[in-house]
């Protein structure tokens, strides 16, 4: 939905400090794709029914169908049936589940964070440049006891959250990037990061302006968004994204996002960038700010003044810049809270 702009701009970012790691493959090669082709959505949810007999899914590059992760022939058919691409890993669900079970309960140390790879049927865990001496020991004996059922990945720079300078959103001394304007009924809102709003009540469209909205919900650690709620007689704002080229993109729907998925994320600091989401559901510890859980790991480069931003493929919303390492001269990785955890906890929709 589009309506007339005020100077608040819709734009946002992500915010910087880690990054990831890729796979290598494993199991079986991937069967030929089936007549009727299964959904994101759908694939996702024949994953979980299969339980402890699949391990993930993603989206396969080359002929665009999703693959689903099996450890046996019957469940193999089972996918195929259904519309998807089977193939057959060494690992299920419920054995990768004890590495990051082990990893949550021992190996909760800043600049690390951990998630299940679907393509190399891993669990990754990605340490920053911090991560050396005794805190690299540490990890490598927790996961030592499962083999290459995981795998340590370097990561340049450090793992953390970042507020600084921009064109963006502000409280007290702080910028954030909005991420999403959303809205409940005749209430209008926008979502932003949570270790964002943890920063301050009282919102502003510039530097020491006047307040455009005031905090109504906040979430961080464990999770990163927040919601602000707009100030009476500030006008309805646009439902989209600004793409840092003189046109927006209207966002009309929200979805959780597919691995190997093709993503843009728009922010104040850098623009406009592209990447591909490499996991779900990724476990993060950032430097001086505690543990999120359940993000989006992505190869979209990001900087400071990015944090709270939004991450989106075509006119869906997908998430909120929460944290990563690197830059965009050299390229670095970017986590996001997923949006549909942040609408759901709070009641609204993007329009």
């Amino acid at each position: 939905m589009r309506s007339t702009r005020s100077p608040l701009r819709r734009v946002a970012v992500a915010i910087t400090a880690g990054t990831l790691v890729a796979g290598v493959l494993a199991g079986a090669p991937v069967h030929a794709a089936p007549a009727v082709v299964a959904s994101p959505d759908a694939a996702t949810a024949l994953s979980e029914r299969l339980g402890a007999r699949s391990a993930g899914t993603y989206l396969d590059e080359v002929s665009g169908k999703m693959v689903v992760t099996v450890t046996d022939e019957a469940a193999a058919r089972e996918v195929r049936a259904a519309g998807a691409i089977p193939r057959i890993v060494a690992r299920g669900a419920a054995e990768l589940a004890k590495v990051t079970a082990a990893l949550d309960a021992s190996a909760r140390i800043p600049g690390t964070a951990w998630y299940v790879d679907p393509v190399s049927n891993q669990v990754v865990v990605d340490v920053d440049s911090t991560i050396t001496g005794a805190t690299l020991a540490k990890i490598k004996s927790v996961i030592a006891p499962y083999g290459d059922a995981a795998r340590i990945q370097p990561i340049p720079g450090i793992l953390s959250t970042t507020i600084s300078g921009g064109n963006a959103i502000y409280t007290g001394g702080s910028r954030c990037s909005l991420g999403f304007n959303v809205r409940s009924g005749n209430t209008y809102y926008f979502l932003t990061a949570g270790h964002c709003t943890n920063a301050g009540a009282n919102w502003s469209a510039s530097s020491g302006g006047s307040v455009i909205g005031t905090r109504a919900g906040s979430s961080f650690p464990g999770n990163d968004y927040g919601i602000v709620r707009y100030a009476s007689g500030v006008g309805q704002q646009p439902g989209d994204v600004y793409l840092y080229n003189g046109s927006y993109r209207d966002i009309t729907g929200a979805a959780n996002p597919t691995v190997n998925q093709s993503v843009q994320r728009s922010g104040s600091t850098t623009g406009l960038r592209s990447g591909r989401v490499t996991a779900l559901n990724a476990t993060v510890t950032y430097q001086g700010s505690g543990t999120v859980s359940g993000l989006i790991r992505t190869t979209v480069c990001a900087q400071p003044g990015d944090s709270g931003g939004p991450l989106f493929a075509g006119n869906t919303a997908l998430g909120l810049t929460s944290g990563g390492s690197g830059n965009c001269t050299t390229g670095g990785v970017t986590y996001f809270q997923p949006v549909v955890e942040a609408l759901n906890a709070y009641g609204v929709s993007v329009y």
